[in-house]
């Protein structure tokens, strides 16, 4: 269960952090130019290992394209409705391009994929964080990756460019009911991977998301946490990935 903390200890940015939804549906309210231009400033001053930049965001605005990217999502409404879509992808063709002594080669290293994967979720949580400051709300949609061979040719991305995934932003018609997390100290470990307590930990939280799941206002069922993740993971193995990210010059082992 997550600690509830007094109102002495909370500023502005943790009561912030500490509500965080997924917001699905929007209002008709458009985003200003200049909102929009905030968020990724924000986005922008994420850390980046070696002040790389390894990623790129692209906004979709064309309506027949936001329908194609809705039907590689899984058909998830929200890829059209948001006012605001936007594609976060792993650049490195920008470094293959300007970098002193950087080849394909050296980019098809797989430690270098990671970067540009961690330099675009750390951009894009700083972009979702700066959007709820200003009271719009989003939703991350990994079924972007359900056809990344798709998206690729759709967003005409090049060589060593990877589509990871898209986020929608608005501003909320709805608050949903705020998702228990697991127990910090199956998060938070000391020292070592010491699991000893885990099992009846993820045991108690099993049964809080089966409470969350029947109480909760819409979309009400009998489920639990390891069992709707496992279900969910089962279903999503998406095994084409691997084959669309070498063909895109990524994970080039000698």
């Amino acid at each position: 269960m997550l600690r509830h903390y007094t109102s002495e200890q909370m500023n502005e940015t943790i009561n912030l952090l500490l509500n965080h939804r997924s917001i699905r549906d929007y209002t008709t309210q458009q985003v200003e130019p200049e909102v929009l231009a905030q968020i990724v400033t924000c986005a922008q001053m994420a850390p980046s290992s070696s002040h790389v930049q390894a990623y790129t965001i692209i906004q979709i605005t064309d309506k027949t394209l936001r329908e194609e990217i809705k039907t590689v999502s899984g058909g998830q409404r929200w890829v059209t409705t948001a006012p605001v879509l936007f594609m976060f992808c792993a650049d490195l063709n920008r470094p293959r391009k300007y970098f002193d002594g950087v080849d394909d080669e050296l980019m098809g290293n797989t430690e270098f994929l990671l970067m540009a994967v961690a330099d675009a979720a750390l951009a894009a949580q700083k972009a979702l964080i700066a959007a709820q400051s200003l009271d719009l709300g989003g939703v991350i949609v990994g079924g972007i990756r359900n056809d990344t061979a798709k998206i690729r040719e759709l967003l005409k991305l090049p060589k060593l460019v990877f589509p990871l995934f898209a986020m929608c932003l608005g501003y909320p018609a709805d608050t949903p009911d705020l998702k228990p997390r697991l127990p910090q100290p199956v998060i938070l470990r000391q020292n070592s991977y010491d699991d000893i307590k885990e099992a009846e930990m993820i045991s108690a939280y099993d049964e809080e998301m089966r409470q969350y799941y029947a109480e909760r206002e819409s979309n009400v069922r009998d489920d639990c946490w390891s069992k709707r993740c496992g279900d969910l993971l089962t279903s999503k193995r998406r095994d084409d990935v691997d084959a669309v990210l070498k063909a895109a010059g990524f994970l080039q082992q000698k």
